[in-house]
């Protein structure tokens, strides 16, 4: 790797790019696992499946992350669509199950090719008004972020010591928060296997793919692969753009996007939802904690594709102490992880007069989990928005 000084005749340190990377990575990944197996297996994904889809998700991010940073020295980072896995999460297993799924994740990878080598598409779907958008997903996170609150009455003693901690840390350390309460999720689980005498057998924490031939069904089609090319282009792309040219980098959008859709190709058949740009995230890998040099920054990213290859290995064994966790526990992580999203959802949508009335409707059809002629309740969501939007924004022709 080239070394450089800086003006006053330096080597500038790696420790800052190498460490907000590692950092980014490892926080964006304990905040938000959660709500990848929840959403996994709310879609037919066995405990096998969903945890092979963890594993594919760090590989094919971590292959993507270092290709464009390294390609563009820029701090790109990819992650898998949180909001995404919540609005599999809402969701029941469609007709033809799993295989479906699978096959709706490789549709959703294919149109974001489309979107990266046709960019007026994602111009059209930038143009999707906000209050509809984020109405959509305040809705498919909703139910999730509702988990804590019953988890808690019916298995206090389990969940109370997790939310102190939460609580804690969004007073103290809010990057830290979640991952300090699944840090405490472990103890409470590892607790409760010293309590029932049961333990994970060696085998299940090693590594391992299991692959699933995809099939397509019209239900598959509209209610996952639509809802969720939507939200995550609505939600994680176009931000994840926006956040980083704030920053000062201009992301090139067709590597870019395309890189996404290729991976998230490449890791449906083990069960990888779909791959990103990082939104949120983006900040830690491109902003001041990565090192004063600007140019060296793309050294963070490449912090992070190594990093998740390290969690890649490691994905396996943490889907084992999901599944053996007490009851409550795993949704009251995934809850607890999406609350922030939720509240940027809901104030998003809310924050202009115009639209409101279409983005409560959108919420309030989202969060109904209503199935209607195997059409999922996200898919309906958007339809009554828009439908909402139109109606009460159109005024005859030459009037005001």
């Amino acid at each position: 790797m080239e070394r450089r000084t800086n003006p006053s005749g330096e080597t500038p340190s790696l420790q800052q790019p190498i460490s907000a990377g590692i950092i980014a990575c490892v926080v964006g990944y304990t905040s938000s696992f959660a709500v990848v197996l929840t959403g996994l297996a709310a879609v037919g994904a066995s405990p096998t499946q969903a945890a092979s889809g963890l594993l594919a998700l760090c590989a094919v991010q971590a292959v993507g992350t270092l290709w464009l940073s390294r390609r563009h020295r820029m701090p790109i980072m990819l992650a898998w669509s949180t909001p995404g896995a919540a609005l599999l999460a809402g969701m029941a297993t469609v007709d033809g199950g799993w295989s479906a799924a699978v096959g709706a994740f490789i549709l959703v990878g294919v149109a974001y090719v489309i979107t990266g080598l046709w960019p007026a598409l994602g111009r059209l779907i930038a143009k999707i008004p906000a209050p509809i958008a984020q109405g959509m997903l305040a809705g498919v996170v909703f139910g999730l972020c509702v988990e804590p609150v019953r988890s808690l009455v019916d298995n206090p003693g389990a969940i109370v010591p997790i939310v102190l901690v939460w609580l804690v840390g969004v007073r103290l350390m809010p990057r830290w928060a979640v991952p300090a309460a699944f840090l405490t999720a472990g103890i409470v689980i590892g607790i409760d296997m010293i309590r029932r005498g049961e333990g994970i057998a060696g085998s299940d924490l090693l590594p391992s793919l299991a692959l699933t031939s995809p099939t397509l069904s019209w239900e598959a089609v509209v209610s996952i692969a639509l809802p969720l090319y939507l939200v995550t282009m609505a939600s994680q792309n176009v931000p994840g753009v926006a956040i980083m040219k704030a920053i000062g980098y201009d992301v090139p959008w067709r590597d870019s996007i395309v890189t996404a859709g290729v991976t998230t190709i490449a890791g449906a058949t083990g069960g990888a939802h779909s791959v990103n740009l990082a939104a949120i995230s983006a900040a830690l890998v491109a902003g001041p904690d990565a090192g004063p040099d600007k140019s060296r920054r793309w050294i963070a990213g490449q912090a992070v594709g190594w990093t998740y290859l390290v969690l890649a290995a490691a994905s396996i064994a943490v889907a084992a102490l999901v599944e053996v966790a007490p009851s409550g526990v795993i949704a009251t992580i995934a809850g607890l992880a999406l609350l922030g999203t939720l509240a940027l959802a809901i104030e998003s949508s809310m924050a202009q007069p115009k639209g409101r009335e279409a983005a409560v409707v959108t919420f309030l059809v989202a969060a109904s989990g209503i199935t209607a002629w195997g059409v999922g309740s996200a898919a309906w969501a958007i339809l009554a928005g828009l439908f909402v939007y139109a109606v009460l924004s159109w005024s005859p022709k030459g009037g005001r």
